[in-house]
C-alpha cells in the first residue's frame, strides 16, 4: 500500500515515518508540509491512502482532500489533527478515518488494515464481486433494530444480549469498564450471577452478529467491553453529526436539513426499557429540539407555514409544557391568519397548564397572542 503524508510539523512527519516504518505492506511514497506539493506529487505518482492534518499551515486540509480526490477518486483520507472539534467538519469529505494526534502504534495499524481491506474489497468489485463492503444497518430512534443487506434483521437470542449491544452502542466505540457494565445492565443481580449473564449475553451477542459476518465487532480486553463501528451505521450517532455540520440553516443546505429532520423518528430506544438510556436519550432530544427550532424558523421566514407547523406540533408533542417550542407554534399558527385555529390552540394550551400544573401561560405567551388575534 502506497501511503502520503502531509503535516506542517516536522515532528509529526518524522513520528509518522518511524511508525509506518515498521508496518508490512506499507511503502510511503511522499511526505509534505505543504497542499501544493502533495497536490503537485499526487498527479503524476500512484498513492492509495492519504494521511493529511486538517489544519496545515495556511492551507485548509478539507480542501485539500477534495482537491486530491479529484485527481484520484478512489483515493483513501484519513485525516489527523490536535482538535477533536474538527471532526464533524471532515465527514463530509467521507475519509476511511479521523485520527487525534497524538497516534499510537496501535491505532495507526488498525487504519492501515482497514484501508487493506477496503482496498481488496474495492478489488473484488470491479472483477464482478460485491459493490459494497458487509454493513450492519441501527436504528435507534424511535425503535431499536438491526439488519444486514444481506439476511435482513439480527435475531437477538436474548433481550439481555440486545440491550449490551445498545448499551455499547451509546459509548460510541469507546471501552466500557466490566464494573460498569454489570452495574448498569445488571443492577438488580448480585456480582458472581450478574458475571455469568455478561458472559453469556456477549457469547449470544457474537453468535448472533456472526450469521451476519460481524462477530468480531463485539470486542473485550482487560476488563473492558467495546463495539467496533467501522462497519456499522448507526442512526443516532449520524444524526448528531448531520446536526454538528448544519451550524447555519441557509438555502443551500434547507433540503438537507428537511431531509435531516424527518430521520429523527422518535426517542432513543424508545420502545425499550433501558434505565441507563435515560441521560442519553434526554441529550439526544434536546439536541433534536434546538436544531428542530432553528429549522421550523427558518421555515417560518420563509413564509412555508405548513412545514413549520409541522415540526413545531412534533417538538410539542415530546414536551407538552416547554414553553419556547408553543412560542414558536403559536407565532406559527398566528402568522397562517386561521384565528379559528389559533384561539383553539391558545385555549387548549391554557387549559392544561392550568389541569396540570395549576399555573396560567406567562406574559410573553399571552402577549404574542394578543398580536395575532
Amino acid at each position: 500500500m502506497k501511503v502520503l503524508l502531509v503535516d506542517d510539523e516536522p515532528a509529526m512527519l518524522l513520528a509518522m515515518k518511524r511508525l509506518l516504518s515498521n508496518m508490512e505492506g506499507v511503502e510511503l511514497v511522499g511526505s509534505f508540509q505543504n497542499a501544493a506539493e502533495a497536490l503537485d506529487f499526487i498527479r503524476d505518482s500512484e498513492v492509495d491512502l492519504a494521511f493529511l492534518d486538517i489544519q496545515i499551515a495556511v492551507d485548509n486540509g478539507l480542501e485539500l482532500a477534495r482537491s486530491l480526490r479529484s485527481v484520484r477518486a478512489e483515493l483513501e483520507i484519513v485525516f489527523t489533527t490536535s482538535h477533536a472539534e474538527f471532526a464533524i467538519q471532515a465527514y463530509d469529505v467521507y475519509p476511511l478515518d479521523y485520527m487525534v494526534k497524538p497516534i499510537s502504534r496501535m491505532r495507526l495499524a488498525q487504519t492501515i488494515t482497514r484501508a487493506s481491506i477496503r482496498r481488496s474489497a474495492s478489488s473484488s468489485s470491479s472483477d464482478g464481486g460485491d459493490l459494497l463492503l458487509n454493513r450492519l444497518t441501527v436504528r435507534g430512534l424511535g425503535c431499536f433494530e438491526a439488519s444486514s443487506k444481506q439476511l435482513g434483521a439480527v435475531k437477538w437470542i436474548s433481550k439481555k444480549s440486545m440491550e449490551l449491544f445498545a448499551y455499547l452502542l451509546v459509548h460510541r466505540g469507546r471501552s466500557v469498564a466490566k464494573i460498569r457494565v454489570l452495574e448498569d445492565v445488571f443492577p438488580d443481580m448480585p456480582l458472581k450471577n450478574a458475571e455469568v449473564y455478561l458472559h453469556t449475553a456477549v457469547y449470544q451477542l457474537r453468535k448472533a452478529l456472526s450469521l451476519h459476518g460481524f462477530k468480531e465487532m463485539v470486542t473485550s480486553a482487560q476488563e473492558q467491553y467495546r463495539v467496533d463501528l467501522d462497519q456499522a451505521d448507526v442512526d443516532f450517532i449520524r444524526f448528531e453529526q448531520a446536526v454538528g455540520a448544519l451550524s447555519e440553516i441557509h438555502a443551500a443546505n434547507e433540503a438537507e436539513a428537511i431531509t435531516l429532520e424527518k430521520q429523527f423518528a422518535g426517542e432513543l430506544f424508545e420502545d425499550k426499557s433501558f434505565v441507563w438510556a435515560a441521560v442519553e436519550r434526554e441529550r439526544l432530544m434536546i439536541l433534536y429540539d434546538a436544531f428542530a427550532k432553528r429549522l421550523a424558523s427558518w421555515l417560518l421566514a420563509q413564509r412555508r407555514y405548513r412545514e413549520a407547523a409541522h415540526i413545531a406540533r412534533k417538538m410539542v408533542s415530546h414536551n407538552e409544557f416547554e414553553e419556547e417550542s408553543n412560542l414558536l407554534l403559536l407565532n406559527i399558527v398566528g402568522a397562517m391568519g386561521d384565528r379559528q385555529s389559533l384561539q383553539h390552540y391558545y385555549e387548549r394550551y391554557t387549559q392544561l397548564l392550568l389541569q396540570e400544573l395549576g399555573l396560567q401561560p406567562s406574559e410573553k405567551f399571552r402577549e404574542l397572542y394578543e398580536q395575532h388575534v
